[in-house]
Parts: C-alpha cells; sequence; structure tokens
C-alpha cells in the first residue's frame, strides 16, 4: 500500500475511542461459532485493533494479527493484555501488497473486511489439513460497484475447493466459512 493509504488507517484507527466492546467473532460468523476450534493456530489478516485476535486467543489459539496500520496495531496489543491473552497474541505491521508473511500453515485464518484477490491462493495454501477459513469483504451485491468491492460470487469461486459451511452475500457483504481438505489434500488447481 501507499503511504497515503497507511497514513490514512492510522488516522482512522487514531480517531477512535477505546473499545468498550467485549471480543467478539465477527457478526456474519457468529452463528456459526462453535465451527471455531478452541486450540491450535491462527492468523488474522487484517486484524485492525484486534477484536478478531483477542476472541481467538480467549477461545484457546495462539494468534497472530498483521495489519498495514500501526495504530491499529498498538490497539490490538492493548486489547490483548486488556483481556490477559498478551502472551497467546503477536501483532506485526505487515504490508500485504507483498503477500501475506511467510510462516507456518495454521489452524484457522480469519479475514474480515479485507479483499485482496491476489491473496486468495496464498490463504488456501496456509490451511493446515482440516483448517478453518472465515472470510468476510465487501461485495457488490446490495450495493454499487466499486474498487474494494467483490463481484456477484467471487468468494465461492475463488474458495470452492475448500468444504463449504456457510457462505453468503448481501447488503452490501460477501462472507464464506470453509474447510481445508483434511487428509492433507491440496484443493484442486494448486499447486502440489
Amino acid at each position: 500500500m501507499s503511504e497515503q493509504d497507511r497514513m490514512r488507517w492510522d488516522a482512522t484507527y487514531a480517531g477512535r475511542c477505546e473499545a468498550v466492546a467485549e471480543p467478539a467473532p465477527p457478526a456474519v460468523f457468529a452463528a456459526r461459532e462453535s465451527v471455531f476450534p478452541v486450540t491450535g493456530t491462527a492468523l488474522d489478516i487484517a486484524c485492525g485493533a484486534g477484536f478478531g485476535s483477542v476472541w481467538l486467543a480467549r477461545r484457546g489459539l495462539q494468534v497472530w494479527g498483521v495489519d498495514l496500520s500501526a495504530v491499529a496495531i498498538d490497539h490490538a496489543e492493548a486489547l490483548a493484555a486488556r483481556y490477559g491473552v498478551a502472551d497467546r497474541c503477536r501483532f506485526d505491521v505487515v504490508d500485504l501488497d507483498g503477500g501475506l508473511p511467510a510462516g507456518p500453515a495454521v489452524d484457522v485464518i480469519l479475514c474480515h473486511r479485507f479483499r485482496d484477490p491476489g491473496l486468495y491462493p496464498a490463504m488456501i495454501e496456509r490451511l493446515t489439513p482440516a483448517g478453518i477459513l472465515a472470510i468476510s469483504v465487501l461485495s457488490e451485491v446490495g450495493r454499487e460497484p466499486g474498487r474494494f468491492r467483490a463481484v456477484p460470487g467471487e468468494l465461492l469461486a475463488a474458495f470452492g475447493g475448500l468444504e463449504v459451511i456457510d457462505a453468503g452475500e448481501g447488503g452490501g457483504e460477501a462472507w464464506l466459512l470453509a474447510r481445508s481438505p483434511g487428509d492433507g489434500r491440496r484443493p484442486p488447481g494448486l499447486r502440489q
């Protein structure tokens, strides 16, 4: 991302008050909370102020949250400390234009309100066998088309090789909750 984008996101997070709500799954996944494991590792892509990361850590996972904004990362670290899970959370400033940061496969990938179709294959490859992908993005379905909005059917097309648990589009949002094949097979179309 450009320095201007980084500054815009830093200003956005700097203008927000300290969070008063308890960390919880993104609303679109709340009804399927039981699908998420209570042990293992997670990668929270574009984690923002850390609500998803801290929620996963409170479930028992070791979580790595990454975001472009240093201000958001500061908020995330403070939130993890406030809820007593700082030892289960790592947060780093990462420009995702360079791809996902290197690291081991994870049991959960959470990506809420961030869209980069160029990262979709890397997300699939980063999952452990039977790993969970939870992704929600802005969508053209129910809203005007835009540069940051998914086209109709984008998530199902991109992640159709995974076992889809739940998916939907509407009201300007698209979401997908899916599981990687449990036998270690790579979904069709990915390199071995």
